[in-house]
């Protein structure tokens, strides 16, 4: 391999040193670690502050109060609709009838005793959710992300920014997207949303939400602290420990290689070798379920010029209605409880969705890929809830989820807390993201009543099949 340069962000010049130049390097350079089982570098100090979060975890997660100055809005018309005993009988009907088919029911394999919990968990996937509520396998498997020992590190092509492939002791995987900046740091206010860093405390939090809010859709996300030394240093491969250096701070940092923001003028630091990640199981390999891309309708531009069709034409949800797969199916509903999820952490970036082929049309919608939320606190950007106001349709399960959400003694804000208090990088949130989730959880309740104002009940929810059907028989 010849040398050659290449210009970074701050125009310093990057030389690529050939294998045999590298490994001369490594040998002589005392300040660029081995690969070894020891870190060089002094460890950091623990976070202070731990005890005070401890007293608000008890004082707002075991021993919660009503709050008398709690002014949000009760939404009376939404609940009087609930109570309406057709509406009531479909959507407990829609509850009751609720199955999962499993992959381990589809393909029919007996569970036996030296499987890992990612290949259990991957065995109770459905075609409903990726894990049931009461599933028994998922905190082993967070505890696993969590703790157990890292053998390989490998970087996964594709993608604009870095991502590492984990693998474990037990031979799963994971993969990792590291901490680029602390959070305070928003997006900022001259980047287009397909340009926004990546924030790995992002999908740690859209994980719990997505839980809190009944989907149970998106693969277990947990964050971890790492040793770069020698837990990614001491096991990566010789592509990537080629990027490594010591910056000025002293402090070991790396870039990898992908499309943006893989160059040492947006390197990835430890302080000084400490790297906050978050840690998401693999999905299934495509031997066990297979999976489908599909462009969202509502994609966006991706161009800092051209808007989208949808963003110029009122009636576009007409135009998507008239594929058999979106005309009032559970695919648009399973669509719209994405978009939900999107505008409640702010994420704009959308492009695709994907399903699992072994369950064929009738799969749930995956939650994938949410780093670029949680970059705007003080922002709420109504344009991600296009499919919802465009189409008014909805699972007549979630308007019950996020009714129930905004009535519940604590709030959702408070939820997102008590859940993330469970994480190893708690406090994974600021206040003021979690607060912008009471706000935008209210914006999505007006939306849905606007709807009802204009629109039958009929054509705005999604029951069951099986619960329009008993319907039509008790017609007849």
């Amino acid at each position: 391999m010849s040398n050659e340069t290449a210009y970074d962000s701050d125009r310093a010049i990057e030389v690529q040193l050939s294998d045999k130049e590298f490994e001369d390097l490594q040998e002589n350079n005392k300040m660029l670690p081995r690969r070894s089982k020891d870190s060089l570098f002094i460890s950091s100090k623990p976070t202070s502050g731990e005890s005070n979060l401890e007293k608000r975890y008890i004082d707002e997660c075991i021993k919660p109060r009503a709050n008398p100055n709690d002014k949000r809005k009760k939404f009376h018309t939404l609940v009087k609709l609930l109570k309406d005993k057709n509406v009531s009988k479909r959507l407990w009907g829609t509850i009751d009838r609720k199955t999962r088919i499993t992959i381990q029911e589809v393909h029919e394999i007996e569970l036996e005793y030296n499987v890992t919990h990612l290949e259990e968990f991957h065995l109770e996937i459905s075609d409903v959710d990726m894990y049931s509520e009461e599933n028994s396998v998922l905190d082993s498997l967070m505890g696993d992300l969590e703790n157990m020992s890292i053998v390989h590190v490998e970087e996964k092509e594709g993608g604009t920014q870095l991502k590492l492939i984990i693998t474990f002791e037990d031979g799963s995987q994971a993969l990792m997207k590291p901490m680029r900046f602390d959070r305070h740091r928003e997006t900022l206010p001259n980047h287009f949303y397909f340009v926004d860093y990546e924030r790995h405390n992002s999908e740690i939090a859209a994980f719990h939400l997505d839980r809190i809010l009944g989907f149970r859709r998106c693969p277990p996300v947990v964050g971890r602290k790492l040793n770069i030394t020698t837990e990614i240093y001491a096991v990566a491969e010789d592509e990537l420990i080629k990027t490594f250096f010591v910056s000025p701070a002293q402090n070991l940092c790396f870039h990898g290689h992908c499309s943006y923001y893989c160059d040492t003028g947006h390197a990835i630091c430890g302080s000084p070798d400490t790297l906050e990640v978050s840690l998401a199981a693999f999905l299934p390999p495509d031997s066990l379920s297979g999976r489908k891309s599909w462009k969202n309708p509502w994609r966006r531009s991706y161009h800092k010029r051209r808007k989208a069709r949808w963003e110029t034409e009122d009636n576009y949800c007409e135009t998507v209605r008239e594929k058999s797969m979106y005309n009032n199916t559970k695919r648009l509903a399973d669509l719209v409880d994405t978009t939900i999820l999107d505008f409640l952490i702010g994420n704009m970036d959308r492009h695709h969705y994907e399903t699992f082929k072994i369950f064929g049309n009738e799969s749930f919608i995956l939650h994938l890929d949410h780093g670029r939320g949680f970059g705007k606190a003080n922002h709420d950007e109504l344009s991600i809830l296009a499919p919802l106001y465009q189409c008014c349709f909805i699972h007549i399960t979630t308007f019950h989820r996020l009714l129930q959400l905004q009535l519940n003694p604590m709030k959702l804000s408070s939820l997102m807390r008590c859940s993330l208090y469970k994480d190893p990088l708690n406090p994974v949130l600021l206040d003021s993201h979690l607060e912008a989730l009471d706000r935008r959880l209210e914006i999505v309740l007006n939306v849905l009543h606007d709807c009802i104002k204009k629109n039958s009940v009929d054509s705005v929810f999604f029951y069951d099949k099986g619960v329009d059907e008993e319907k039509n028989i008790e017609k007849l």
